[in-house]
């Protein structure tokens, strides 16, 4: 995945694993696959993504060949370290994965595969624009070994979609859902709730038109303000109000009931599906603190507890790789502590939850006071589970910081 960069050491230049790290060979290895480019940016969105126009010294055009390079250097590294294992899941994320040639992400698919392998049954996504989505977008990625396409609705009511940047029809979300049910891929669809100007209306409207597609999994995230946006700008000059955490919760509380009322199931805060087999196990990855590799620029990497992150511009990324070196800026290997707290943070967000025995000593008295909260569900704490109830859910980081300060 990718993000922001963090503080860390310099990572070394032929990107070597340290020979101490403690790998696991029965740890699920993941790929993800960052495809940086954007026709527009979106005013709520932060990632590390391009525009034609931010792209000086790099090429669109060239960038599957480039990545394919990262590919071949992690194959190395990772047979150096024993910890090469095949892929149980592929993600393109993004920026607009589907901006490039569906034959580049075929191409950068299959040259993973043939550096890695697959599983059986691995489970291979790519996020897609609803614009960049035809019949023969979709088919080409199918016939590639796709087996999941990620749409961004974000929401169906135009003044919605103007008030988070996005250029999209409505009507192309059907479009784009034909096409990939059509070609054989499970769908997911995902929603934002929270944008200026949204009433609780306009998000009842956006979900029964999402339910209408008959997707197989949906996820639906708040609106988070993040800094330095153009949505973050406005707020501060007073143009567009600031999300109300109130009409936020209640949205929430609709989407779960809407979305149960369908027969979806929560399987993590933000994330719906019809059945365990449906859910995003390239997310759970995530949550569960598996092991990955992150390609592309910006892209994040964790393996056996070591960290490490990409150089951010796309430029940067590509002449790193031109000259035989990493493209990776820093690497970090948190303590006991904080790999700790990231642990119940992450796991107590999925529908499993975290093991009561999982905490400290004097933490796990504490979990009588959530479930007296209403926020921890007692059948669950009774058999040695701490589970997040609806109201639990909405007040997440209120029962990590009971579980952790």
């Amino acid at each position: 995945m990718a993000g922001p960069l963090p503080l860390g050491d310099p990572a070394p230049a032929d990107g070597h694993l340290p020979s101490d790290l403690p790998i696991d060979s029965s740890v699920p290895f993941s790929a993800y696959l960052h495809v940086p480019f954007c026709r527009v940016r979106c005013g709520y969105c932060d990632f590390n993504t391009y525009t034609s126009g931010e792209l000086r010294g790099a090429k669109q055009e060239d960038y599957a060949s480039t990545l394919i390079t990262e590919i071949a250097l992690a194959r190395r590294v990772l047979a150096d370290a024993g910890a090469l294992r095949p892929m149980d899941t592929v993600f393109f994320g993004g920026g607009t994965p589907t901006l490039l040639p569906a034959g580049d992400l075929a191409q950068m698919l299959g040259a993973a595969t043939d550096a890695f392998g697959l599983v059986d049954g691995a489970e291979i996504t790519v996020e897609a624009n609803p614009d960049t989505v035809t019949p023969e977008v979709a088919r080409t990625l199918a016939d590639a070994g796709v087996t999941r396409l990620s749409i961004g609705m974000q929401s169906a009511v135009p003044h919605v979609l103007a008030a988070l940047d996005r250029t999209h029809r409505p009507e192309n979300v059907r479009t784009a859902v034909a096409a990939a049910k059509d070609a054989g891929l499970a769908v997911s669809v995902d929603l934002i709730y929270g944008a200026p100007g949204e009433s609780i209306g306009d998000w009842e409207a956006s979900l029964d038109a999402a339910l209408a597609l008959e997707s197989d999994h949906i996820s639906a995230y708040a609106l988070i303000i993040e800094d330095g946006t153009k949505l973050a700008r406005q707020i501060r000059r007073g143009e567009v109000p600031a999300p109300d955490d109130d009409l936020q919760a209640d949205m929430y509380e609709l989407a779960d009931a809407r979305l149960a009322a369908a027969g979806f199931d929560w399987y993590e805060i933000s994330n719906w599906s019809r059945s365990p087999e449906q859910r995003s196990r390239h997310n759970l990855a995530y949550w569960q603190g598996r092991d990955w590799w992150g390609f592309g620029p910006g892209a994040h990497s964790h393996v056996a507890g070591l960290r490490w992150w990409n150089v951010k511009h796309p430029a940067a990324y590509a002449q790193r790789l031109a000259a035989a070196e990493s493209p990776a800026a820093g690497t970090e290997r948190p303590d006991e502590q904080s790999t700790t707290l990231e642990r119940i943070l992450l796991l107590s967000r999925i529908r499993e939850g975290i093991a009561v025995s999982d905490l400290a000593a004097d933490k796990r008295t504490r979990v009588a006071g959530l479930i007296a909260d209403g926020l921890v569900d007692p059948a669950a704490a009774v058999r040695g589970r701490v589970q997040l109830t609806l109201r639990g859910r909405l007040l997440a980081d209120a029962v990590v910081r009971e579980l952790t300060d």
